[in-house]
């Protein structure tokens, strides 16, 4: 009884420190955003998007790629075992991924709305999507890590078995390509693959982006990842309670 005692107050504060965490690590990314807003889109954020210088654009793919290292190992340092490991990174990218919307909003009434098109990522080529995708991600992924967290609370065995893993895989990869499928059907329509690792200094490639703006988000073949992503919990959880 006291082990499990202690197990649940150190989960709690794990909890604890991680969405303060987050919330700080949304406010700093959010931060970086408004000053790169402030030198590229001084009237306010819109595609087309402005072409970045490419140093500019090389110290954003590495600032990207320390963001992710940074909550790859706050999980690691917050968990003991890869279930809560994982458990520990997604719930920090997901509070962190919402509250970097919520200081945008704080900091600069941006976005208008849930369906404002944003950029979300740049590697390996640009996420776009409304910003209200990125968010249901956000949340899932902090339902996925509760889950988990809560059967690790209770001295389970926490284990995902292969159908299960198949299931949260697909959904991720088909959510994935709804984010690249603007940018990666440019890349094929107009047969840049084989310059592919050239691109950003491609000139071709940077005229068709300086003027391409996206229309619509295929919000069905999302729909249809999360389905898949929340099939694959609630086949975790109904195996776990048995």
């Amino acid at each position: 009884m006291v082990v499990k005692r202690k197990r649940e107050n150190k989960l709690g504060f794990h909890i604890v420190f991680l969405t303060i965490f987050g919330v700080a690590m949304g406010f700093l990314e959010a931060a970086v955003v408004v000053y790169l807003r402030e030198l590229y889109y001084p009237a306010g954020f819109t595609f087309p998007l402005t072409l970045m210088a490419i140093e500019t654009l090389s110290i954003e793919y590495l600032r990207e790629i320390a963001t992710m290292v940074m909550l790859f190992f706050i999980g690691i340092i917050a968990g003991r075992n890869f279930p809560e490991r994982l458990s520990y990174f997604l719930f920090s990218f997901g509070i962190w991924d919402i509250f970097y919307y919520v200081w945008l909003k704080v900091l600069l009434n941006w976005p208008p709305s849930l369906f404002t098109w944003d950029i979300l990522f740049l590697i390996p080529v640009a996420w776009v999507g409304p910003v209200l995708a990125p968010i249901i991600c956000s949340v899932t992924m902090i339902l996925i890590s509760g889950c988990v967290l809560h059967f690790q609370k209770k001295g389970y065995l926490v284990r995902i078995n292969i159908y299960e893993w198949m299931l949260l895989i697909m959904g991720a990869l088909i959510i994935f390509s709804t984010f690249v499928w603007d940018y990666s059907r440019i890349i094929i329509q107009h047969d840049f693959i084989a310059r592919f690792w050239t691109l950003r200094a491609d000139p071709d490639f940077q005229e068709i982006v300086a003027h391409y703006i996206p229309i619509s988000y295929n919000w069905h073949l999302f729909a249809l990842g999360e389905v898949l992503i929340l099939l694959s919990l609630v086949l975790f959880c109904r195996r776990m309670k048995r």
